[in-house]
């Protein structure tokens, strides 16, 4: 399904730094620790959907200037830095690529004394239970889906590996700390994912953006979900049920080709 116009990417390409943006051949590479190593090692800084101007008034809203904060896949982008500017000063930044940790890390550690940058891969984060006040992700959730052809039926390996993260993610919040996720996708597709009585948190969700909307989803670990959210879930657990007794179900994926650029393709 090609229904976000070519446009996103370009506008997207314009807030990058001093580089030209470097497109995979194949969609599936953006899961690749190799693609991203060599990509970091001529990129000087990207970021993806949009920069933080465009929602900080969202995050200034959830997150206490003294808050802990883990940035999972922070890659290139100037985020964290201009959270620093703006008085986030206890920011741990992650990602599974030495090249752009040791990258970032000799760029800012003299400027932003109050910043670490340490490599982590999502699938294995080795923290210690309730070590941070928030956990923020922009686009990495989405890399992990760009494999994935029909977002209403996606893989079991792929729901698994976004329920490790997730339960990764609750482990690593304080007792009432909040995850952040920035994506463009959809509720109707995301909520799914986050919105489920085995984390034990609240889903929030919120947009920004003016000719193309992002999504903004706030979980408060120990919040409960909504008597909406939690039908819903039940709706969905139930169905699951039903499909798992008909047989020769078939799977109708969605075409596009591999080589489109995830960001027109995916709708996760």
């Amino acid at each position: 399904m090609n229904c976000k116009p070519c446009w996103i990417v370009v506008q997207t390409v314009k807030r990058h730094v001093n580089t030209q943006m470097e497109l995979p051949d194949r969609n599936t590479d953006y899961r690749d620790q190799s693609y991203w190593d060599d990509r970091y090692s001529k990129e000087k800084a990207f970021d993806w959907f949009s920069d933080y101007e465009a929602f900080k008034h969202l995050l200034k809203d959830d997150i206490k200037t003294a808050d802990k904060i883990l940035i999972l896949g922070c890659g290139n982008s100037l985020m964290s830095e201009h959270m620093y500017q703006d008085g986030f000063l206890n920011i741990t930044n992650t990602d599974y690529s030495p090249v752009v940790i040791e990258n970032m890390r000799n760029k800012c550690q003299q400027k932003y004394p109050g910043m670490s940058w340490e490599v982590m891969d999502i699938l294995n984060m080795t923290y210690e239970p309730e070590t941070f006040d928030v956990v923020l992700e922009k686009g990495t959730l989405d890399a992990l889906m760009v494999h994935e052809k029909d977002p209403w039926n996606i893989s079991e390996e792929t729901e698994k590996t976004i329920e490790n993260v997730l339960t990764q993610v609750r482990t690593v919040l304080k007792a009432d700390g909040k995850f952040i996720s920035v994506t463009f996708a959809q509720p109707h597709f995301r909520k799914p994912h986050y919105a489920r009585t085995v984390f034990d948190w609240s889903v929030e969700q919120k947009h920004f953006g003016q000719n193309f909307h992002y999504y903004y989803y706030v979980m408060q670990k120990g919040s409960k979900l909504s008597v909406e959210d939690i039908t819903k879930e039940n709706e969905r657990t139930a169905k699951k049920l039903q499909n798992m007794t008909e047989e020769d179900k078939t799977i109708e994926y969605l075409e596009y080709e591999d080589n489109e650029n995830f960001l027109n393709g995916i709708e996760l």
